[in-house]
């Protein structure tokens, strides 16, 4: 059942947080390939405000679809193998310690990074697209349509472009958000000043959002550019993978390139993580009511 309630809270955060996520690539895509640090002009703010003028508000609703997809497999995969190799680790009905949590997320967040990349690089297609000069757009319908036109033109293998950083980035944000919700709700609990409230979920799920962001800022900028990647005149694509996104990106742009776009990252990633946890522990809350409910009926 915890596969279920991960992906259905994944969903319902990932569609109030979709237009946030969309303006962090934008903003993380600024200045690829110019060869000037300087070359990113557009904080947040101006970066809304261009998008709006350019190409209109709603089209930060791009790859919404994609997204939801995206959430439906990914999620789905780490939430629910995070209990799954959760219990088996457990000895006695004794909490485990935080390296293990660290261990099992990471390993629930790479499940997940190979069942969900190919709804991940679709909806990083999507949210792009505006970006790219007007023959260079793939103008995709829908998520289903990005599938079968990529398995088509590039082949079925190219769905799972960029899975490599797409799976390291998965791994560390798996285990910043959950293993550190796990292990956050513990220690709030334990002190004897919280409760298993919405309070508590509330807090506990800041402090994750902010160690998953500033882990994984750098991961999900490789993984953006990869995955946007566009073929040079030659046929090679602009990246070869995720060492070389690395160290060209590094070269080209420095250091602060990989945190491009954090402003809207932790915009997107904080009130996702919030809602996605908060969503969890009232779905959970609400299966186990009715559980009683029904085993109360049984009884009678």
């Amino acid at each position: 059942m915890q596969f279920v309630i991960g992906g259905l809270a994944g969903m319902l955060s990932s569609a109030v947080t979709h237009p946030v996520d969309s303006l962090k690539v934008r903003m993380q895509l600024q200045g690829e390939g110019s060869g000037a640090v300087s070359s990113a002009k557009k904080g947040t703010f101006r970066m809304l405000v261009h998008i709006n003028q350019t190409e209109g508000f709603f089209t930060l609703y791009k790859g919404l679809s994609a997204s939801l997809l995206r959430q439906a497999t990914y999620t789905t995969t780490r939430f629910g193998l995070y209990d799954v190799l959760k219990d088996m680790f457990i000895k006695d009905n004794k909490p485990l310690p935080f390296f293990q949590k660290v261990l099992v997320g990471m390993l629930s967040g790479a499940g997940g990074a190979i069942v969900g990349t190919p709804a991940d690089l679709i909806m990083v297609r999507m949210q792009a697209d505006g970006k790219l000069p007007l023959k260079q757009r793939r103008n995709y319908k829908n998520a289903f349509s990005g599938i079968y036109r990529i398995s088509k033109e590039e082949g079925i293998l190219s769905l799972w472009k960029g899975c490599s950083p797409n799976l390291i980035r998965a791994m560390f944000m798996t285990a910043g958000q959950i293993s550190s919700y796990d292990q956050a709700k513990q220690l709030l609990l334990a002190s004897g000043y919280f409760y298993d409230n919405i309070k508590t979920h509330l807090l506990a799920s800041t402090i994750a959002a902010f160690v998953a962001s500033v882990v994984t800022s750098p991961l999900d900028v490789i993984k953006t550019r990869v995955m946007n990647s566009p073929k040079l005149e030659t046929g090679e694509p602009v990246y070869r993978g995720t060492i070389d996104c690395l160290t060209k990106t590094l070269k080209q742009e420095g250091p602060g390139a990989f945190y491009k776009g954090f402003g809207p990252y932790f915009m997107r990633l904080g009130p996702q993580t919030i809602l996605t946890f908060i969503f969890v522990e009232q779905l959970n809350l609400f299966w186990k009511k009715t559980q009683n409910m029904f085993g109360k009926s049984k009884s009678i």
